[in-house]
């Protein structure tokens, strides 16, 4: 009996007219007025809210600037290295071949820290200009991956976007079933074709061009593409030389690519889960009409017992007991 009569009494005075209604106290009820339309923005179209949501190229823009300066700085990189390299070519010994491509192989070999060993720096000069070239490559692969990561937030932001369009448009049952969709396997399965077709075509390659026999191919392949890069079985003619600088850049990038799918697809689930939860989380003007208990301005006490309600701490007998009990005077 104490314990109702201490309830009562609580609730009594959640719903005291005189200290707490909002439209006995006007700067309340304008704050929560306000905060009603403002919250109204984020209510899908199916209960009459309007959401104005930004385009990607708002969002994103950015990223996908910074993209093309960093290709720019490869480019500038690369033409640079080869330059540089192409001077001191008297001091690169080992096969070679053509000397311009041989520069931009060894620039190529270095920069994706392959490093076969067929092209080394031959004097004290070279080698400290190839320690320096090489950190800064290393820079630029740090740069590459931290893209990666931005990829990644992009991607789980247009997920939360586009769902809430599909939240907007199509309605909570639909958007569920929508939701479950995903694409990022299916970007597994293609990466895993694309690389499989270039280290087949690596193989065919030095098979057929290098001389090499159908393990030893394979071999070359794979300690290319991982940048391993023993030394022991390379690229030493012209075309060869000419196509490896375009396959292993394709190729290293191809597993990066791979293995940045494969974590998106692990991580996809877990942000499927945030944009569920940041939807679920939107309070729409049903949830105000659900707390107006008395038909008149939502008061704080009534947002407190409908929040209490929502919680599981007080039942809907304890809101109409708090409604019928006369105020204290």
């Amino acid at each position: 009996m104490a314990s109702n009569g201490a309830k009562q009494s609580f609730l009594s005075g959640l719903v005291d007219p005189t200290s707490q209604r909002i439209d006995d106290c006007s700067p309340n009820r304008k704050r929560f007025r306000s905060l009603q339309s403002t919250l109204a923005e984020f209510v899908p179209s199916d209960v009459g809210g309007k959401w104005p949501i930004p385009s990607y190229e708002f969002l994103f823009g950015g990223l996908h600037q910074s993209l093309k300066t960093l290709a720019m700085i490869l480019a500038v990189y690369v033409s640079a290295g080869t330059m540089c390299f192409y001077a001191v070519r008297d001091d690169i010994k080992g096969k070679t071949s053509n000397p311009i491509l041989d520069s931009l192989y060894f620039c190529i070999v270095t920069m994706t820290t392959v490093g076969y060993g067929d092209l080394v720096p031959n004097s004290g000069s070279v080698k400290l200009a190839v320690c320096v070239f090489v950190f800064i490559g290393m820079a630029l692969v740090g740069l590459i991956l931290s893209k990666a990561g931005d990829y990644l937030v992009e991607k789980q932001e247009i997920l939360l976007v586009e769902a809430l369009h599909m939240h907007q448009k199509l309605g909570p049952a639909a958007f569920l079933k929508e939701t479950e969709v995903s694409k990022v396997k299916y970007k597994c399965y293609l990466a895993v074709a694309v690389l499989s077709g270039l280290m087949m075509i690596g193989s065919v390659f030095l098979y057929m061009i290098e001389d090499l026999d159908a393990v030893d191919s394979f071999y070359c392949v794979c300690s290319t593409i991982s940048t391993l890069g023993y030394g022991d079985k390379s690229f030493s003619t012209g075309y060869g030389r000419m196509f490896a600088v375009v396959w292993i850049m394709t190729g290293t990038v191809g597993l990066g690519q791979l293995y940045m799918y494969i974590v998106e697809l692990f991580t996809e689930s877990r942000q499927r889960k945030l944009v569920n939860w940041v939807l679920t989380k939107m309070m729409a003007n049903s949830d105000f009409e659900a707390a107006n208990i008395d038909d008149d301005a939502v008061g704080t006490a009534e947002l407190i017992l409908y929040k209490l309600k929502e919680m599981g701490k007080i039942s809907q007998e304890d809101m109409m007991l708090a409604q019928t009990t006369p105020m204290k005077k």
